[in-house]
């Protein structure tokens, strides 16, 4: 009797234990067929990881125009624009999303989908108001130590520079890219041209890589007849530093067929003493290079990706702290 039982406690054990077997199998498959997504929330779109940073800055430059409304910040709001950067670039990433806040600028995390790279990026917030700031953007590559700059300080306004710098800031590692966030027209008399104003959030982030001795290539743009026969005007500004960068451009850009103006041997229209990025540059003792770009070089894709892989050579060398 006794051994009856105890036959029939061990067969509805195993039955028992094959059913929990069946279920976990079955479990398990279905965990393999429909895997967890662990990509940070805020890099899916369209069920893809990331985003393709040329079109997300081509589109949001593309509403710039003459005359769409401009406000300079204050002072206050440009010495916290500059402190959220200077935390961010020290790694306190929630202190800086915490300051710049304050100002009504975001920070967020946001993943090429072209190349994979991640990027922390400032952005204004008021973009999608009725009545936008215009402040501009940055981005900062992660995972990597900050060890220069691309700034673009009149988009739309000069032609196709903010993709030519996407194409610099994609092509090394350790880029900051800063890009103003309106038209250079798009305020009360030149309140927007950030390029010869102390008085913008552009001019703060700038200031802030500047003291921190990151150098700088700025790029710009020119009508074909400021400069005629010319495909590039490069220039170190005011100060005397990046004079190796300049001729290491100078020479990659001539080995590619372009015809460069070098404004530290002769004379050239747009030499770009007037900008107030380079004066800062000057007065740290920091390489800055002010490029200008012909409108045919901008407007032809392989003349474009040509320049870009100029400039990508200067950046190389900045990464491993060489030239200047």
């Amino acid at each position: 009797m006794r051994t009856n039982r105890t036959k029939t406690v061990t067969i509805a054990t195993i039955l028992l234990i094959a059913a929990v077997v069946a279920t976990a199998l079955v479990v398990g498959t279905t965990h393999r067929d429909e895997p967890v997504d662990r990509r940070d929330p805020g890099t899916r779109t369209g069920g893809r990881t990331g985003v393709d940073l040329l079109t997300r800055i081509t589109d949001y430059t593309a509403r710039f125009a003459p005359g769409t409304g401009y406000r300079p910040p204050t002072r206050n709001e440009r010495r916290t624009a500059a402190s959220g950067l200077r935390l961010l670039l020290a790694g306190h990433a929630d202190q800086a999303k915490e300051r710049l806040s304050g100002i009504d600028l975001s920070l967020d995390t946001v993943t090429d989908s072209s190349t994979g790279r991640r990027y922390a990026e400032i952005a204004d917030r008021t973009e999608q108001g009725r009545a936008p700031r215009g402040w501009g953007r940055v981005y900062v590559e992660t995972g990597s130590p900050a060890r220069w700059s691309v700034q673009v300080p009149h988009p739309v306004a000069d032609r196709n520079t903010e993709r030519l710098a996407v194409g610099v800031l994609r092509g090394g590692h350790g880029g900051v890219l800063v890009i103003a966030g309106a038209h250079r027209k798009a305020g009360a008399g030149d309140a927007a041209d950030v390029a010869h104003r102390r008085d913008s959030v552009f001019d703060a982030f700038c200031d802030e890589l500047a003291e921190r001795g990151l150098p700088g290539l700025q790029i710009h743009g020119f009508a074909d007849d400021s400069a005629p026969g010319r495909d590039v005007i490069a220039s170190t500004g005011r100060g005397r530093e990046g004079r190796a960068d300049g001729r290491l451009l100078a020479d990659e850009l001539r080995a590619r067929d372009f015809d460069v103006c070098r404004a530290w041997v002769r004379s050239c229209p747009l030499e770009g003493h007037t900008n107030v990025q380079g004066a800062k540059a000057a007065a740290e003792h920091v390489p800055f290079l002010h490029v200008e770009f012909a409108n045919a070089l901008r407007t032809d894709a392989p003349r474009t990706a040509r320049a870009v892989e100029a400039m990508r050579r200067v950046t190389a060398a900045w990464e491993k702290g060489g030239t200047s």
